[in-house]
């Protein structure tokens, strides 16, 4: 199977669709599907209000209180996840949240492990904090713990590890019970603080959620649980947020007031009152129903017109599929694709320095019925040789 040229590490994700054509994004929303007459309620009456109107102080670089208030009680009812307002930072997405978390959770130089293939919008984060990045492989149970032992035995500057465990970034896997408890054992020896990023949670068709290792993580463990209302709603509505123990939360907004003094005042009273109101839950309840159909029309298609090219396994949840190729260079593929009017994000987009997977991730959630078939046939006709 031929090898794709290593990544550049200062790239990221920018799926472009070719114009009047088509794109498999990395996992985005359909922003359609934004409960928007329920937000445009909620954004007027926060404009309209007293204390907005008169010009009341909402500088605590933490974010709002009531949002504060209503993400902690979201995070314990359908999370399992014991949040303290005090202990939570709202941030402009989730992007800022990782950038904050390594500045608070590392000295500069210092190193973080992170899963590979990976996120690179997330390695760009610690690097712009002074981290440097260290990729750790992983297998079809996420991040392999035994080859995190290695990299700690052979780099003692490694302090931190990032991890996707819900649904593995880019891949989809999801982290077993057994394996999350080994990595919190694991963290507890070394004094390593945990990065968690829970990006797409709703978005799970099959069972029940896993719990986050933030619900189950030892009382003085150093996570801080990174999470994102956009892949709920749609990724113009920059909001993400955090949490995490005293001090690192404390350091976390220390350094947001320095970039950025205060949120969204109006965006976030907004939300807080669509997750209160029940607004929220009822537009992912309806979202999980038009994903899981997109996720099911999109493997019967590529069955149906790729057996025998690719390889897959049905994502019990999240917004992407994991394709991979068989006996073909997916960057050629990808090439051809694009020529004819498709844009994919091939497996070199998410290798840090390992050999990339002949492998796409094919983000479908953005994508409509006749969208994904026409994608199919494109993908099909573009094979290459």
């Amino acid at each position: 199977q031929p090898m794709l040229a290593r990544r550049p590490e200062s790239a990221a994700p920018a799926p472009m669709a070719p114009r009047a054509g088509l794109a498999f994004t990395d996992g985005a929303p359909d922003p359609k599907l934004v409960p928007d007459k329920a937000l445009a309620r909620a954004f007027r009456r926060a404009l309209l209000s007293p204390a907005f109107r008169a010009g009341a102080d909402y500088g605590d670089a933490r974010g709002s209180l009531p949002l504060r208030q209503a993400l902690a009680a979201y995070l314990s009812s359908d999370r399992g996840v014991v949040a303290d307002p005090e202990q939570l930072l709202i941030t402009r997405g989730s992007q800022m949240a990782l950038f904050l978390a390594a500045r608070a959770a590392l000295a500069p130089g210092q190193v973080i492990a992170v899963e590979e293939p990976g996120y690179p919008l997330a390695w760009a984060a610690f690097r712009a904090a002074g981290a440097q990045v260290q990729g750790v492989p992983v297998d079809g149970g996420g991040l392999r713990i035994d080859a995190l032992e290695a990299a700690l035995a052979r780099d003692p500057r490694i302090r931190a590890v990032y991890v996707t465990p819900h649904h593995q970034y880019p891949t989809t896997v999801t982290m077993g019970a057994a394996r999350r408890l080994q990595l919190l054992d694991l963290a507890q020896r070394h004094g390593l603080a945990l990065i968690e990023d829970d990006y797409d949670h709703e978005y799970r068709f099959e069972g029940r959620p896993v719990l986050p290792l933030a619900a189950r993580a030892p009382e003085g463990l150093p996570l801080i649980y990174v999470g994102s209302l956009s892949k709920l709603l749609s990724p113009g509505i920059r909001l993400g947020y955090a949490l995490a123990p005293e001090p690192l939360l404390r350091r976390m907004a220390e350094a947001r007031a320095a970039i950025d003094r205060q949120g969204d005042a109006p965006l976030e009273a907004a939300l807080a009152e669509l997750i209160r109101d029940g607004d929220l839950g009822r537009h992912a309840r309806k979202a999980r129903r038009v994903y899981r159909a997109r996720r099911d029309l999109l493997a019967g298609l590529l069955e149906a017109h790729l057996a025998g090219r690719i390889s897959f396994d049905l994502p019990a949840g999240g917004l992407a599929l994991w394709l991979r190729c068989k006996a073909v260079s997916a960057e050629d593929w990808a090439e051809a694709a694009g020529q004819a009017g498709l844009a994919l994000l091939s497996g070199t987009r998410f290798a840090l320095k390992g050999p990339a997977p002949q492998a796409f991730r094919l983000g479908f959630a953005a994508l409509d019925e006749g969208q994904i078939a026409r994608a199919v046939q494109i993908l099909a006709r573009s094979v290459p040789g």
